[in-house]
């Protein structure tokens, strides 16, 4: 259905002027035709209507036109004032929608007064296919870093066991509602979906749609509306790093989650650990200073998490807490594990080096060779003979 511009000159006006002594009255109709149409795209409708007829003499007044609207159990209206004859926006389509609209008449043909026209009014409403126990139950979405979509539901209370759903999704940039190619499952059954590759899908609406299907019975649809940025859960910080200067001041840096989303979009909220004593604090820095409780503590830790801060997002969800990272100066049980094995194994090493050295100090045997030379000739001139 095509947008369409609307040239004012030739906006149609019904204006009935009485003439009664020294008073002017003028009167506006309302738009005609005004209905709200569904195209199909899980909750994005169009409210449109046409101009009222006009009388010659009035074609080159100015019409706007007051629109509001609402779901039927919203406390209250949203209002928009436009010169078009089509106004597009979201509703949750669980609940009926109600709309009205009246004529606004500018000034100049007015004399300076303010004409409206009454309202006419329109609804619309989905069909309730299936008891309200048919539909899903619980549905969470959660948007991992920016990066992938995971929705996750359970089945209706009264469903029968040949029961299952299919999702749906569309926003603003699809030319028509897609269906989930991830789905994921249990005993076979749709429980979730996963959607990636969710281009220019952020500070939108997001529509979605959870169809189910049954042999015995039909199941009642069930509509979420989101905003992606407002339900992404973030990475953990990490590359922690904490030291103490002055012996007073406690100072942590980390780094921010790896990803597409941006460091100033991040708020943190560290937990400090010093002995037996745990605080929090909060910055949308990731460097950060504090005072120490006790100036001989030796067991000073701390851990972060982070969500998307008000500067990005209405809302956010919190990312888990990062590993604990603690202080190098401190000598617990580990520690002091860590740093006599390599001293004894120093030791160990020395002795050994030492004994080596003592052996090859040692004087070598001397052996003694006694040599009767008397003998030696004996027996030498005994052979000549």
């Amino acid at each position: 259905m095509a947008l369409m511009g609307v040239d004012t000159r030739c906006l149609g006006l019904f204006l009935l002027c009485t003439i009664t002594g020294h008073s002017l009255e003028i009167k506006v109709n309302p738009p005609q035709d005004f209905e709200i149409l569904d195209p199909g795209l899980l909750g994005y409708l169009y409210l449109q209507w046409k101009p009222p007829m006009v009388m010659e003499k009035f074609k080159k007044c100015t019409l706007e036109y007051e629109l509001k609207y609402r779901n039927v159990d919203s406390g209250s209206w949203k209002t928009i004032i436009t010169r078009n004859l089509i106004y597009k926006d979201g509703f949750d389509l669980n609940k009926g929608i109600e709309g009205k609209i009246r004529t606004h008449l500018s000034e100049p043909c007015t004399n300076g007064s303010e004409v409206q026209s009454p309202w006419t009014e329109a609804s619309y409403w989905i069909s309730d296919e299936g008891s309200l126990g048919t539909k899903i139950q619980d549905m969470k979405c959660i948007y991992y870093n920016w990066q992938y979509l995971v929705c996750s539901w359970k089945p209706g209370k009264t469903v029968h066991s040949d029961t299952n759903y299919t999702m749906f999704f569309w926003y603003e940039g699809l030319d028509h509602a897609l269906q989930c190619a991830d789905y994921l499952q249990d005993n076979e059954k749709n429980i979730g979906c996963k959607l990636s590759n969710l281009d220019s899908s952020d500070y939108k609406d997001f529509f979605i749609r959870v169809n189910g299907s049954s042999k015995l019975e039909p199941i009642r649809s069930s509509y979420v509306v989101l905003q992606l940025q407002n339900i992404v859960k973030p990475l953990p910080p990490e590359f922690l790093h904490i030291s103490v200067e002055n012996s007073i001041d406690i100072r942590m840096k980390w780094s921010a989650p790896g990803g597409p989303i941006p460091p100033r979009c991040y708020t943190y909220e560290i937990m400090v650990r010093e002995d037996d004593i745990s605080w929090e604090s909060a910055t949308d820095i990731n460097d950060m200073k504090l005072k120490r409780r006790a100036n001989e503590s030796e067991n000073l830790c701390f851990f972060v998490r982070c969500k998307i801060n008000i500067y990005c997002a209405d809302d956010g969800i919190w990312s888990e807490w990062s590993e604990e990272e603690c202080w190098a100066g401190y000598t617990g049980s580990d520690s002091k594990i860590i740093f006599i094995v390599p001293v004894c194994l120093f030791f160990i090493l020395l002795l050994l080096l030492l004994c080596l050295v003592m052996e090859k100090e040692e004087p070598e045997p001397t052996l003694s060779l006694h040599v009767d030379l008397n003998k030696e000739v004996y027996a030498y001139e005994e052979t000549l003979c």
